[in-house]
């Protein structure tokens, strides 16, 4: 059973993870269309919101191992977003201060949830 301070904390993490999406969803709107850029976009997008709609599943697990698992996908899912944002940045089809802002913020999400599934194995 999750203690208050897990429930809070897990409510503070969705909170973060929806506005993280939202923001990416903010950003793919002024990244200039290209065919490329699309395939960008769309993996961002996808990635993304994979990365909050796998934390809320894994909060719902029905087992240490589910909650486990949920949370590789997560990290795999942070991993990649942080890839594709880091391939805006490089590429210059998006190399301001709010993408460098939204990668930053996917690094540290990235760190969070890894550590979180390390300790949730232990």
């Amino acid at each position: 059973m999750a203690t208050s301070e897990q429930i809070e904390y897990r409510m503070e993490m969705k909170e973060r993870l929806r506005t993280f999406v939202l923001n990416l969803l903010e950003l793919t709107t002024q990244i200039p269309y290209s065919q490329e850029t699309k395939i960008i976009k769309d993996q961002l997008i996808r990635s993304g919101s994979s990365i909050y709609a796998n934390y809320r599943a894994a909060c719902r697990a029905r087992s240490k191992n589910e909650f486990y698992s949920k949370l590789c996908i997560v990290v795999e899912e942070a991993d990649e977003t942080e890839m594709w944002l880091d391939l805006l940045i490089l590429s210059k089809w998006s190399n301001n201060k709010q993408t460098k802002a939204l990668h930053n913020e996917s690094l540290e999400l990235l760190k969070i949830m890894a550590k979180a599934r390390k300790n949730s194995n232990q």
